[in-house]
């Protein structure tokens, strides 16, 4: 009998502990479940026009009724972006009218002028004897104060003027400087070769030393077989680079070691006047020899003076009367 007893006892002590165990299975396929991220979360709101065309065009369709889903769809998005712009477009306005709301004022005047409008508005509004009620009181309009320098501000309106007359001024720079290169000069010179062949030719202000020479080389048979590389060109003891043109020495008012460079015509040789330390508006001829000659005799007078122009250099001072 008491086996019996225990052994339903045992039945029912597993029955209770399979029923416990499908509960416990049960809540934790629930808490699985609402884990779990939803297939959904992760479609976009809306499909494009293609993946609608095949959601709602699933098997054999007609043309027709393709195309009139097709279009049902174009003018469903199309209603939804205008939705939505005007959504924007409500928000945009509202900040706006936020911003405006919050905008300070530095207008003194015109806070004197709302004071003294609020208490004579007042005064009038003041309860009679009747027991007639205040009218409420309008404030002043605040404004920006005229009488305030904002020239340091950034305005892109006068940014823009003035970076539009930087650029007329550039350009009529520009222009003038063409002018003066056109312009014709005319230069005095000796073909040297222990003695002076003196000649002249003309050339424009824009012109290069290596053009010069070119028209130098024309005027003498002896240099006529001679390449203007190999020919030199000595400006008051200076010997002037090819690359250099006549416009460069006149507009920076260049000088040499015994004269100016920005004078082609020719004076008295300054160096034989009687105080030669004192420079006046006077220069002698520039001499165009050949390099061959110049490395024959560099170690004699006058070549021996002679040296390479250096814009940096400082040659000294000199005045011009």
């Amino acid at each position: 009998m008491s086996g019996n007893k225990f052994e339903d006892a045992l039945i029912k002590q597993r029955a209770q502990a399979r029923e416990e165990y499908e509960r416990q299975k049960q809540a934790l396929v629930k808490e699985t479940e609402k884990a779990r991220p939803s297939a959904s979360r992760f479609v976009g709101q809306f499909d494009s026009m293609e993946e609608s065309l095949k959601n709602h065009t699933v098997g054999l369709v007609r043309l027709e009724e393709f195309q009139q889903r097709r279009k049902e769809l174009e003018e469903a998005k199309a209603r939804e972006a205008a939705r939505s712009a005007e959504l924007k477009d409500e928000k945009k306005a509202k900040k706006r009218k936020k911003m405006a709301k919050s905008t300070l004022s530095f207008d003194m005047d015109g806070e004197e002028e709302a004071e003294e409008s609020s208490k004579g508005t007042s005064a009038r509004a003041t309860p009679s004897a009747e027991g007639r009620e205040t009218p409420p009181v309008k404030k002043a309009k605040l404004s920006k104060n005229p009488n305030v320098d904002t020239s340091f501000l950034p305005d892109r309106e006068r940014e823009e003027a003035e970076r539009k007359e930087r650029e007329r001024l550039r350009l009529e720079w520009l222009e003038t400087q063409e002018t003066i290169k056109a312009e014709e000069i005319e230069v005095t010179y000796s073909y040297w070769d222990g003695t002076g062949h003196r000649k002249s030719v003309m050339c424009k202000k824009g012109e290069t030393i290596s053009s010069f020479l070119e028209k130098a080389r024309q005027q003498f048979p002896e240099l006529r077989g001679v390449n203007v590389d190999n020919m030199m060109y000595i400006k008051e003891d200076v010997i002037v680079p090819g690359h250099y043109t006549f416009y460069d020495f006149i507009i920076n008012k260049a000088r040499g070691k015994s004269g100016p460079l920005f004078n082609f015509d020719v004076h008295d040789d300054v160096r034989l006047l009687a105080d030669a330390t004192k420079e006046k508006d006077e220069s002698h001829a520039g001499k165009v020899v050949e390099r061959s000659w110049y490395n024959r005799n560099k170690h004699i007078f006058p070549a021996s003076r002679w040296e390479v122009y250096d814009p940096e250099k400082d040659y000294g001072k000199y005045t011009i009367s």
